[in-house]
């Protein structure tokens, strides 16, 4: 039995299914939609609202080193992810990553956490969108009923209409094309990343050096707790992370991590890139590289126009412009966090419906839901049916709890890709690697450490969901996916014949 849990799929099998007509993706985009894709999926309310959040309660002015050091962990896995997606072209990211060097039971494990992923993360995102777009409409003298607002605190029936709404609109997006979805990314982006800069640049004209002394704050320590909103190394170690000083910068860095979640999403869209083996490891390296810079930069201007203590924990960024005297720079910034959350979700609805779509190539879901569009050669039935639920989902529900959810399944992805480029190298050294993780074993285990530690920083109640939600993933494969796997019907074939 545990010869069939484990067996994997040939890379050579993976690329030649890319060809067959039927469930071929068009191949239109560059390196350059890679990375406005990975900056539009990175670069969401972290920038406007993490950054002042995490200087006040963590890091103080130093909250510009957390982020460096949040970078550094995300490109720790970014190399490893770009040596996966150039080596196999493939749709589904981590998922068919793990079918070709872990197995049929570690890839379907990976595949499910990151249906889980995408899908409450592109919810999340959509009812964020709709806060910001119901402030704008407030502004304007425009009220929404209050059955159709935001479901976080609301009682009584209701529905997130404009979050909802968000969402099937782009779904009809990517079934159209993915390159249409890369031209309105593009636009979206651009506008993003101007207010961003228009931000830094008038940001620093305001900045008063004064409010970077001290730099690192005297440390502070945090008083264990017992329930299950500690982090789990509490639960486990009885130890308690401590907030500024040196190594409240490294605290800090576990929460601005969760601003850099995305750039794996890059991978995702490998076997719609036209030079995978070279445009790949450009996509996801560029764009994590710019968004790093922009968040360094932010925090820089943050803190110094307003002291660290007297930063805002809901709007820091806007609110500092406020006490500076420029208010009306607060609406400036709702419209590009407005602005900037569309490409957010619509590129992580692309990518759970590409995961969803190589698990049902390869037999592991219903093979219904592997066939491309006619005319537009997109993956549109499960980008329908996606698209419909998580509508549902962000209209009904509020996901502030479930949010981090999002946090540990994509942490747990790093983990089993870092793995998974140390045993194909072993398995699998004839292969041909377009770009190469330097350094193995070496950053691959680094990166499996540096995402461990900041995952048992999580709450355990995260851990108990997530848990939950994995048990349910078991059933549907021993259930389902093990026995209608394509690669168990090629050992059934191959039993009959031999028989």
């Amino acid at each position: 039995m545990s010869s069939t849990l484990f067996r994997t799929k040939k890379v050579e099998q993976s690329i030649l299914d890319t060809e067959a007509p039927e469930h071929a993706l068009k191949k239109t985009l560059s390196a350059l939609d890679l990375t406005v894709f990975g900056v539009g999926v990175i670069i969401g309310t972290g920038i406007f609202v993490l950054t002042g959040t995490v200087a006040k309660n963590n890091a103080g002015p130093a909250v510009a080193l957390a982020f460096v050091v949040s970078g550094v962990v995300c490109a720790l896995a970014a190399l490893c992810y770009a040596e996966f997606a150039s080596t196999v072209p493939v749709a589904g990211s981590a998922y068919t990553f793990s079918y070709a060097s872990l197995g049929e039971l570690p890839a379907w494990i990976i595949g499910w956490d990151l249906v889980l992923e995408f899908a409450l993360g592109t919810a999340v995102v959509a009812v964020g969108w709709s806060g910001y777009i119901a402030s704008l409409l407030d502004n304007a003298g425009w009220h929404l009923p209050t059955a159709l607002g935001s479901r976080d605190g609301a009682e009584g029936f209701g529905f997130d209409i404009l979050a909802a709404a968000l969402v099937l609109f782009l779904t009809a997006i990517l079934v159209i094309g993915t390159k249409l979805s890369a031209r309105v990314t593009s636009i979206v982006v651009a506008i993003k990343v101007i207010v961003v800069l228009t931000v830094i640049i008038a940001g620093a004209f305001l900045i008063d050096s004064s409010n970077y002394d001290p730099f690192i704050p005297k440390a502070q320590e945090v008083p264990a707790g017992d329930s299950l909103k500690a982090p789990l190394i509490q639960l486990m170690f009885g130890w308690a992370p401590s907030n500024f000083g040196v190594m409240g910068i490294f605290t800090a860095a576990s929460v601005v991590f969760f601003a850099f979640i995305g750039f794996d999403v890059v991978a995702t869209a490998a076997e719609e890139t036209r030079n995978p083996q070279r445009d790949m490891p450009r996509g996801i390296l560029g764009s994590l590289f710019i968004c790093t810079v922009l968040y360094v930069a932010v925090s820089i201007v943050v803190t110094g126009m307003q002291h660290y203590t007297d930063l805002s924990v809901t709007a820091p960024l806007a609110d500092a412009f406020k006490a500076t005297g420029y208010p009306w720079f607060a609406g400036f910034i709702s419209f590009g966090a407005a602005v900037g959350l569309t490409t957010v979700c619509m590129i992580l609805l692309l990518g759970q419906t590409r995961v969803f779509f190589a698990m049902s190539r390869d037999g592991l879901l219903p093979r219904f839901f592997s066939q491309v569009h006619p005319r537009f050669r997109t993956p549109h039935r499960p980008t329908v049916l996606l698209g419909v639920l998580i509508a549902v989902l962000a209209g009904f529900t509020p996901l502030s709890e479930l949010a981090e959810l999002v946090n540990i399944g994509t942490l747990f992805a790093f983990v089993v890709v870092a793995i998974g480029v140390i045993i194909l190298r072993r398995t699998r050294p004839d292969l041909h690697r377009a770009f190469r993780t330097p350094w193995v074993p070496v950053i691959p285990i680094l990166s499996v450490c540096a995402s461990l530690w900041l995952m048992l920083n999580l709450p355990a109640e995260t851990w108990l969901r997530f848990a939950i939600w994995m048990v349910v993933g078991f059933l549907v494969y021993f259930l389902y996916g093990r026995s209608h796997s394509r690669l168990a019907r090629q050992e059934q074939t191959t039993g009959a014949d031999r028989s």
